[in-house]
């Protein structure tokens, strides 16, 4: 089996990552991956997977192309399997053939998992076909930035002026005056259609058109700059005619996600939709307790329970794994129980596991299940109630004061999840900042430390709870979720957009 695998990440959408791509990348112990087109799917590695930081950022390179190497290697070495996660296809301008010849130096072998290049995603996305067959039968692509330390540039600009078709240009918004002259001087009409598309595939996405004389001008008067894709040809002048992606309600917000990494997606997702820039800012991570005298308790007496209530979905996952721990399912429940489930979130995860859920509160928190068990006799009967360690205690008080046996059973707690200080920075200038839970208004606080006043976005909660926690840390809260819900956050995040400044 091959110990390394090298996967092309796409230009930016994380909808674009191959079938192979994900699968590999779920399995990974180990990956080396560059910043450029993978943030959005780094929520996808495993937890406990070894991340590392192979990418540049203004100002900064993390690896040189020999640490990388040498850090592959090491890797793989150690038994681990590695994935090796590159933005757009390795084999486009990405630097995979000096890593493959660096493995296999080593005695490793390596599978490619090709990716969508931005030389032709980015394009796609602002609606011009590279290829059309009345307009452009052929494109070409090259890098605008080659190899400083060669002897000589490799790219012949004067060939290209006279090669009919689309020209495609990569990392060329530096040179990007110099470039249009040459083509222009060998050729290329100066008022041929022209057009760049900065942050491709994404919700940053922007894109100028004009033509090849005026390009650089209108780009920089737009703030356009890397990383962009230049497209050359008549092909750039379809983009109005053949554009599909629409602005949504949040285009041009940034909002930070402070859920945990593996259910970040869920809500980064539902913004996306809706147009926002999203920064996922992990502040919490959800850590499973060991078995102890509670938990090999309730296993035992699972079948015994008259009730069962479950106040999120990391309860229901963490029952489950536990339950098939012990080589149970469903039917280990009494027939007769009544299953209770804070809110659709978790009903939803209970009957993906084949249990129908009885009792779902019109108000998804703590008080609304005592709302909704009001008149159900629970005098003397066994009950379940299975959570977080760190849950507040009304729920249970208040079922063992109308005569209930509970058993409140923590399966699960959550912990700080630290985050690079540009991230930190970044959250503190965003437009929004979502909280869905008292926990992640905590942590958030904890990794923030003393710069916490310094937080200028707007702050969305999603319900009462969180938003007296908010409250107790001296936040404002700008808008609550009406139904405490990720679609209600959402909601509440339009909402708060469409009002007037």
């Amino acid at each position: 089996m091959n110990r390394v695998a090298l996967v092309g990440a796409g230009p930016g959408d994380p909808g674009l990552l191959t079938v192979r791509g994900r699968e590999l990348l779920e399995a990974a112990d180990a990956v080396v991956y560059d910043r450029l087109g993978t943030e959005r799917l780094m929520g996808l590695c495993r937890p406990g997977a070894r991340l590392i930081d192979a990418g540049k950022s203004p100002g900064r390179q993390a690896l040189t192309q020999d640490e990388i190497g040498r850090t592959l290697v090491g890797l793989a070495r150690e038994g681990l399997r590695v994935v090796r996660l590159k933005g757009g296809d390795p084999f486009v301008f990405g630097r995979g053939g000096e890593e493959i010849m660096a493995l296999a130096d080593a005695g490793f072998g390596v599978e490619v998992v090709p990716g969508v290049t931005s030389a032709i995603g980015a394009p796609a996305y602002a609606g011009i076909p590279v290829t059309h067959r009345a307009v452009a039968t052929s494109f070409t692509v090259v890098t605008g930035h080659e190899d400083p330390t060669k002897p000589g540039e490799q790219t012949d600009w004067e060939a290209l002026g006279r090669v009919p078709g689309t020209l495609v240009i990569l990392m060329g918004m530096g040179r990007l005056r110099a470039i249009s002259e040459r083509l222009i001087a060998a050729g290329r009409p100066a008022d041929q259609p022209a057009a760049a598309v900065q942050w491709g595939t994404t919700h940053r996405q922007r894109e100028v058109v004009a033509t090849l004389g005026t390009l650089h001008d209108v780009a920089a008067a737009h703030g356009l700059g890397s990383p962009a894709v230049v497209v050359i040809g008549d092909v750039a002048g379809l983009a109005g005619r053949l554009a599909w992606r629409t602005a949504g309600p949040l285009a041009g917000r940034r909002v930070v996600v402070t859920r945990a990494r593996a259910q970040a997606s869920d809500l980064s997702e539902r913004l996306r939709i809706l147009g926002a820039d999203v920064l996922e800012l992990p502040v919490i991570r959800i850590e499973p307790l060991p078995a102890d005298d509670a938990i090999r308790g309730m296993l035992a007496r699972l079948g015994d329970y008259r009730a069962l209530v479950l106040t999120s979905v990391n309860g229901v996952e963490q029952l489950f794994a536990r339950m098939a721990e012990r080589g149970l399912d469903t039917r280990a429940i009494h027939p007769d129980a009544r299953v209770v489930a804070i809110g659709p979130a978790t009903a939803a995860a209970l009957n993906a596991r084949g249990l129908r859920v009885d009792v779902m509160p019109e108000r998804f928190v703590a008080e609304g299940i005592l709302d909704a068990l009001r008149g159900v006799d629970l005098d003397g009967a066994p009950v379940l109630v299975a959570r977080a360690r760190e849950a507040r205690g009304l729920l249970v008080d208040e079922l063992r004061a109308r005569g209930a046996r509970v058993d409140e059973v923590a399966l699960y707690r959550t912990v700080p999840e630290d985050a690079p200080d540009a991230d930190v920075e970044a959250a503190l200038r965003a437009d929004y900042v979502t909280f869905t839970a008292s926990s992640t208004v905590r942590n958030f606080c904890a990794l923030v430390g003393d710069r916490l006043p310094e937080l200028r976005a707007r702050v969305v909660s999603i319900g009462p709870v969180t938003s007296r926690a908010l409250a107790d840390a001296h936040i404002p809260v700008d808008q609550e979720a009406g139904v405490f819900t990720l679609d209600g956050v959402c909601e509440a995040l339009v909402r708060d957009a469409d009002e007037p400044a």
